[in-house]
């Protein structure tokens, strides 16, 4: 069976421009009062800015943040890549979730991370540093979108972020080609399946790929 041809996409579970600025608006306002909701923050950006699957958060190391170089990206280790199947993510499209990933990764290095080290990892006293599970990468991408509210939340899944970042990246402009390397799609099939979702709440799609 095509997968391309047998399956859609669920606009409804799609976070529109609106909800993505909302929830990371939020979290920013909250990340100084606590180590967690920043966290929290940098899970959602990963899965909802960079597309990545929940397997591939839990599984980055500090090191595969490469943010000093001209063109910052995400190295997903083919140990962690669905399929086995290495690709490089592309943090200079979003100037928003760069800012957020590196200053991240700077804090992670003054608490003493190293670049083996987990990248998403407990923050509890006593415990630090632990690589967390997808279970409680789960949890908490909900506990991120919660300021959209309980029956908004009750729709989505930490894999739906991947979705809206591929529907995001394609109506800001980026190529077909581009995306599926982004997203690590097996072909560029399956990744124009998104190429006529509505990203925004009045259906419009012509802006750029900014949060």
């Amino acid at each position: 069976m095509n997968t391309a041809t047998h399956w859609k996409v669920d606009v409804t579970k799609i976070l529109c421009r609106s909800e993505i600025t909302t929830v990371l608006a939020d979290l920013k306002r909250k990340e100084p009062r606590s180590v967690n909701t920043r966290q929290n923050l940098i899970i959602f950006r990963l899965s909802t800015c960079c597309g990545l699957r929940a397997s591939e958060i839990v599984g980055l190391n500090l090191g595969d943040l490469r943010v000093g170089v001209t063109r910052p990206y995400i190295n997903v280790r083919r140990t962690i890549a669905k399929g086995d199947k290495a690709r490089r993510v592309p943090l200079w499209w979003d100037a928003g979730t760069l800012a957020d990933l590196e200053a991240w990764k700077v804090h992670r290095q003054a608490n003493g991370a190293s670049a083996g080290d987990p990248l998403i990892c407990t923050q509890c006293r006593g415990n630090e540093g632990k690589r967390l599970d997808r279970f409680n990468l789960r949890k908490r991408f909900l506990a991120a979108c919660s300021c959209l509210g309980d029956d908004r939340v009750a729709d989505l899944t930490i894999h739906h972020g991947r979705h809206s970042f591929v529907s995001h990246a394609l109506a800001g402009g980026r190529s077909l080609a581009e995306v599926r390397d982004a997203a690590g799609h097996s072909n560029v099939a399956i990744t124009s399946i998104y190429t006529h979702v509505a990203v925004d709440d009045e259906g419009e799609t012509g802006h750029l790929f900014v949060f």
